[in-house]
């Protein structure tokens, strides 16, 4: 499980470096697909990450609004804000969270119960699911996209030989 947050955050800095060369008008048009444009779908990105690790630790979920963070420099205040008290969840997550329970009301009164396993790799293939949009994206503006490559990111450990 850290294995794979850790990808997506590395991906997320790549994203956020490519965003730099990126004009702001760009950034901030409306595409289709997504949340909206590239800026939005990055912010939507750490503001689901979070809100979903809030629930689990049973804190409290409020929804930021994109329109207070609708600049690269911004977005990133916000994922440095956030970040800290997900990966303090993430490095201590072990199996016996695995099968806790969620329990949560929709919006029409159906109760939906779901295991903490289930969340986190539901926040987990959101990111996976956005890092293809903005890939996409990337394209149509004529830039390489970043690398959705798992592998050479050194994340996991080489065995060493006895």
């Amino acid at each position: 499980m850290q294995t794979l947050f850790h990808y997506n955050w590395q991906v997320r800095e790549d994203s956020y470096r490519l965003c730099e060369e990126i004009a702001e008008e760009e950034l901030l048009l409306k595409r289709t697909g997504g949340v909206g444009g590239i800026l939005e779908t990055l912010f939507h990105i750490v503001d689901v990450e979070w809100s979903w690790i809030r629930v689990l630790q049973g804190k409290s979920d409020f929804q930021e609004n994109f329109e207070e963070f609708n600049s690269l420099k911004r977005v990133r205040e916000l994922d440095a804000k956030f970040k800290p008290e997900v990966e303090e969840f993430v490095l201590n997550w072990d199996e016996s969270m695995e099968n806790n329970l969620l329990h949560d009301t929709l919006p029409d009164g159906r109760i939906v119960t779901d295991t903490w396993g289930e969340v986190m790799r539901h926040v987990i293939a959101h990111e996976i699911h956005h890092i293809g949009q903005l890939s996409i994206w990337a394209r149509e503006l004529g830039i390489k996209p970043v690398s959705a490559n798992l592998i050479g990111r050194g994340l996991a450990p080489i065995p060493q030989k006895k």
